[in-house]
């Protein structure tokens, strides 16, 4: 049985992987969204991320469809209580913004989409900085002592500002982000290493990061001058292309080589043991996507690994 982790100071207790909704009413339909959902809980996965915003890009989708999709998985399953959803507003075309007005009512259409009277883990999904932190916080306190909300996080959001929000919550005894969700694996190490990890770490605050896998480059499956049919290739083949992503890879493949495991596991491996990371965001398509993923539960990287991973992404 896979050790659940605790995020943040909120007492919730998830899987070490989290399973990313931003596929779900996107690149896989309902029933395939249900097999992956399925096939995610039947592993001990209780821990799932989506946005008010999924899938809004899609040419007839309005916004909040991955949204229904887990409220419908969750309501024909019947196990709200086991598992943690987390989801986000400021980017669903009829929601836009962090205005204390938008706030209310972005969370009050995500419930009715969920299917649910709570959320467990509600984001900013990218900061607005015209709108100030305490009206932000302060919309967001309501929603946890109208009970709508159990937690507050952060996704996309400057030291700065986070640390305004920290400040102000601890001044006027109002609920506090108790996570932050930034882009952050193997080829992408400045967006989060710094003063936003530093702050975090000091905080106490659990990092949850997305593109998690570099937009499926570091499955392993995008290669210098090979072509892959995905919605995502052309932000994956650029890092193939680069020097530091060819590193990278020859890095993952020797230690993949010598755990007999995917190279996916060995990225969400390095990435699940940086400083003040929970657990790292990742999704599929389908249910035989999930192993990979899953397998990083289970796998533990030497501090040789670690460190030549470390060094051929640096």
């Amino acid at each position: 049985m896979t050790s659940l982790r605790t995020l943040g100071s909120s007492g919730l207790q998830v899987f070490p992987l989290c399973l990313g909704g931003n596929v779900f009413g996107w690149t896989a339909d309902e029933a395939a969204s249900f097999a992956v959902l399925d096939a995610y809980a039947a592993a001990g996965g209780n821990f799932v991320d989506t946005a008010d915003s999924y899938s809004a890009w899609i040419e007839g989708n309005k916004g909040g469809e991955s949204e229904a999709i887990i409220g419908k998985w969750v309501k024909a399953r019947g196990n709200r209580d086991d598992v943690v959803i987390a989801t986000k507003v400021s980017q669903h075309p009829e929601y836009p913004g962090l205005s204390a007005a938008n706030i209310k009512a972005a969370a009050d259409a995500s419930l009715r989409r969920l299917d649910t009277d709570h959320i467990d883990l509600y984001y900013t999904h990218f900061d607005k900085p015209e709108v100030p932190v305490e009206e932000i916080i302060g919309a967001l306190d309501e929603l946890v002592r109208a009970g709508k909300v159990r937690h507050i996080a952060a996704s996309n959001i400057t030291p700065e500002r986070l640390r305004a929000s920290l400040d102000f919550s601890d001044r006027e005894g109002l609920a506090r982000y108790v996570a932050l969700q930034p882009h952050y694996n193997l080829v992408s190490r400045d967006t989060y290493e710094g003063q936003l990890q530093d702050l975090a770490a000091r905080e106490g605050l659990a990092a949850v990061p997305y593109f998690s896998l570099a937009s499926g480059f570091l499955t392993g499956k995008y290669r210098p001058g090979a072509a892959v049919d995905s919605a995502r290739a052309g932000s994956a083949q650029k890092h193939a292309d680069s020097e530091r992503g060819q590193r990278v890879l020859a890095a993952l493949d020797e230690i993949a080589a010598a755990h007999g495991a995917p190279v996916a596991t060995v990225a969400l491996a390095w990435l699940a043991a940086q400083p003040t990371i929970t657990a790292p965001i990742a999704s599929a398509r389908t249910a035989g996507q999930l192993p990979a993923l899953l397998g990083l539960a289970e796998l533990t990287l030497t501090d040789g690994e670690l460190k030549q991973l470390t060094e051929a992404s640096a």
